[in-house]
């Protein structure tokens, strides 16, 4: 299975706009489910796939049947997340986690559902949110399921591998760098400190199943929702779009703030076409929500 890199609308999807109302009216009636995607992280220093300079334009991300199936594959991912680990591990969560999780504490929202592997929401003080595609920052053996923190990876990839500095074109919002195969080189790879299996972060990469009760999990979230806000993501892949789809056929409003037209568009009762930070900032400030620094917006 190849990663969906685009979609095309079958129909004019409609257009964005900047008024922010119908998002601010919907949060100050509480019972809000937040979906938020790699547009809300950008901010942070992690570029986004599909947007604008998106990385999807210069690369392929890992799937799990080609890191399973090769060791190369798996070399290749390794060297080139072990880099990225060391700018993604730094990143801190910017204005829109901040009011997201200011919204959270004022009672307004029911949950957060998160597709991005980066923790920004809870490092944030959102308490709660769902990792729907898992987080960058443990790592899990496949063959006796041991989990572990990625900053002992880290330690270990660094000690195997004296001296690996290559200078990277760019960082990739899973979280790698792009690599050329000459600056991989031999890159050694640790196995699993248990079992001696191999290890993979425990991400749900391109490919790869989400799993159910994780799922579930997300739909009963959507079930108990008021209203759904989608942030910063293209609904491009199901993982999310199903989400939008079961609120919208069972009459529970989306609200979607996302500068580009998304998969969801025509479920949603409106798209904001405002780059986030600023967005929810504006937001919070409308509602007299007080940020994390003890100000208002």
């Amino acid at each position: 299975m190849r990663p969906t890199l685009s979609w095309t609308s079958a129909e004019e999807p409609p257009p964005g706009t900047t008024d922010l109302e119908p998002v601010v009216e919907a949060l100050r009636g509480g019972g809000v489910l937040v979906l938020s995607g790699a547009g809300i992280s950008t901010e942070s220093g992690i570029p986004d796939y599909r947007g604008e300079g998106g990385s999807l334009s210069r690369h392929t991300p890992m799937t799990y049947q080609d890191f399973t199936a090769d060791a190369a594959a798996r070399r290749r991912y390794w060297a080139r997340s072990h880099l990225g680990w060391r700018t993604f591990g730094r990143a801190r969560p910017n204005a829109g986690h901040r009011a997201v999780a200011a919204f959270e504490r004022r009672g307004l929202l029911s949950g957060v559902i998160t597709q991005n592997v980066d923790g920004l929401h809870q490092a944030a003080g959102s308490e709660g949110a769902v990792d729907l595609h898992g987080r960058l920052d443990r790592v899990i053996c496949l063959s006796c399921g041991d989990l572990s923190a990625r900053r002992e990876l880290a330690r270990r990839l660094e000690e195997a591998n004296e001296g690996f500095a290559p200078v990277a074109a760019a960082m990739n919002p899973d979280g790698d760098a792009d690599l050329t195969d000459e600056q991989v080189g031999d890159f050694t790879v640790v196995p699993c400190v248990v079992c001696g299996g191999v290890l993979k972060p425990d991400v749900v990469f391109f490919g790869e199943a989400v799993p159910p009760e994780r799922v579930e999990r997300c739909r009963a979230l959507v079930r108990g929702a008021d209203a759904l806000l989608v942030l910063g993501s293209s609904l491009t892949v199901m993982s999310g779009l199903r989400f939008v789809r079961q609120a919208a056929d069972a009459g529970t409003p989306v609200l979607i703030v996302n500068r580009d037209a998304t998969r969801g568009d025509r479920h949603a009762v409106t798209r904001v076409a405002l780059p986030l930070g600023p967005a929810l900032t504006a937001a919070a400030g409308r509602l007299g929500v007080p940020l994390p620094d003890g100000a208002t917006a």
